[in-house]
């Protein structure tokens, strides 16, 4: 299977999950998984959520920024894979003045 993201309709989501600023994303969801191309403006932030049911691996593909893992401030730049498993909690923060782009995967565990 084939998914052009350009393809997709670009969704702005401000203040997701509880965040700050807006992510701007790009979804592919079936019933066994949520595929996302998503970009953090500078200074906008996914909120600090926990995984039930679920986990999520994300992957920068450009920009720097950090994650909070487990109450634990991770720095993050292009190339950082950063996993959260069932059950744990994070939250993705662009704190630099570039954009933050990104790749979320959130298979369905459940």
């Amino acid at each position: 299977m084939h998914i052009d993201f350009d393809q997709i309709e670009e969704v702005r989501n401000p203040e997701f999950k509880g965040g700050t600023g807006a992510a701007l994303l790009r979804s592919y969801v079936d019933d066994s998984i949520r595929i996302m191309r998503g970009i953090l403006e500078p200074g906008s932030s996914i909120g600090l959520h926990t995984h039930e049911g679920t986990s999520e691996t994300v992957y920068i593909l450009e920009g720097k920024g950090k994650v909070l893992y487990d109450g634990t401030e991770i720095p993050l730049h292009e190339g950082s894979c950063h996993y959260c498993p069932e059950g744990h909690s994070h939250s993705l923060i662009n704190d630099s003045d570039k954009p933050l782009k990104f790749l979320g995967i959130v298979p369905n565990l459940k």
